[in-house]
């Protein structure tokens, strides 16, 4: 008897794909991970740079952190966030790129 094999790119690969894309699809959420691709940032940076305020950028980073799009680390009384790893910053960096090709 012969296991079935597993396809290339599942329906849950498919959902849980589109489930992050629709969460990047916010204008907002999108401009908060590229604000800190490339450095750590604390909210209220985050926030004074994009000109959003301190708790729509929190409610913001909790989804964000979710989907593990961004990660956050303790220095002291502040929480920094950063791109989770080199594949969401590729990623994005990589969609950046692409939309200004002409």
């Amino acid at each position: 008897m012969s296991k079935a094999k597993k396809p290339a790119f599942s329906d849950d690969d498919a959902t849980a794909l589109a489930d992050l894309f629709r969460l990047l699809g916010d204008p907002s959420r999108l401009r908060i991970v590229v604000s800190c691709l490339r450095t750590p940032l604390a909210v209220s940076d985050i926030a004074d740079r994009l000109g959003l305020s301190v708790s729509l950028v929190s409610h913001h980073l909790r989804l964000l952190k979710g989907a593990r799009l961004v990660r956050a680390e303790r220095q002291g009384k502040q929480v920094f966030y950063g791109a989770d790893d080199a594949h969401v910053r590729r990623m994005v960096e990589d969609m950046v790129t692409h939309i200004r090709e002409h």
